[in-house]
């Protein structure tokens, strides 16, 4: 793969900062209460539903301007949990698609399988951890 672009950020822990090499980011980071933690900053798993939903949504325009269908009125939002797995911790996803009622039907479940063979999250992501498509 000929890179196009590299983002790159750095983080000292789950208690610290995420800060972007071009200071576009400059997080706190802390555990979610949930994991024990007091909640005084974003975490991984939000990053990661954030850049998922971006790309996913980035996807999903691309596919539909290859096809000719209008997708600026499409949302999505990524769950991104974090769990118990075999070894250690895992994670999965989901993605709620929101399309507007003109994309409602075959032609958004093809736009949105589409978009999951391009995105670049979905790439990543295939056969490392499960990701559900849920059309709203």
């Amino acid at each position: 793969m000929d890179a196009l672009y590299t983002a790159v950020a750095t983080a000292n822990g789950r208690e610290g900062r995420a800060v972007s090499s071009d200071g576009q980011v400059d997080l706190p980071l802390a555990m979610p209460p949930a994991l024990g933690g007091n909640g005084q900053g974003t975490n991984p798993e939000q990053l990661f539903a954030a850049g998922y939903a971006a790309c996913f949504a980035s996807a999903l325009g691309l596919v539909g301007r290859q096809s000719r269908v209008d997708t600026s009125d499409v949302s999505v939002t990524a769950e991104v949990s974090i769990g118990k797995d075999e070894t250690s911790f895992g994670l999965s996803v989901v993605l709620r698609v929101e399309l507007p009622d003109a994309l409602a039907g075959e032609t958004g479940q093809l736009l949105i399988k589409q978009a999951h063979e391009v995105c670049p999250y979905s790439k990543a992501t295939r056969g490392n951890i499960p990701v559900e498509l849920v059309v709203e």
